[in-house]
């Protein structure tokens, strides 16, 4: 498993040093968002150490959670209201999460998933504001 999910983000690495038409505005292009999709399933997967088991569990109630959050986040809702609606449905995912993880083990996901959309939002911002596009080469 270890060795798959290191082949993976190398392949995801490599193929990300070509260049790249930038996407619009601060959405990346899909070719972009699916490397920075497997880049999060890879990183998250080795934060957790998630067992076969465990993954197999994991992510169809994550990807759910996600579901829900980004449709909350196209909602148009004002920013309280949207805050509110993302707290409802991490309430509500909690336990599920949980169930297959451990609380312990749910909180550093919860530190985990906060840190990588961090690195990927800093990321984004600084590839638009440099002119070639290619930004820092910080991780």
């Amino acid at each position: 498993m270890k060795k798959y999910l290191f082949f993976v983000v190398v392949m995801m690495l490599a193929v990300g040093l070509k260049a790249q038409p930038p996407g619009n505005g601060n959405v990346p292009n899909p070719e972009r968002l699916e490397k920075i999709k497997a880049l999060y399933v890879a990183y998250i997967t080795q934060k957790l150490k998630l067992t076969p088991d465990e993954a197999q569990k994991f992510w169809p109630v994550h990807m759910q959670y996600e579901d829900e959050l980004q449709a909350v986040n196209k909602s148009g809702l004002q920013e309280i209201e949207r805050l509110e609606a993302v707290l409802k449905v991490k309430k509500k995912y909690a336990a599920s999460f949980t169930k297959v993880l451990g609380a312990d083990r749910y909180n550093q996901f919860n530190i985990h998933d906060s840190a990588f959309r961090d690195k990927i939002k800093a990321r984004l911002r600084d590839m638009q504001q440099k002119p070639n596009g290619k930004g820092r080469n910080k991780e």
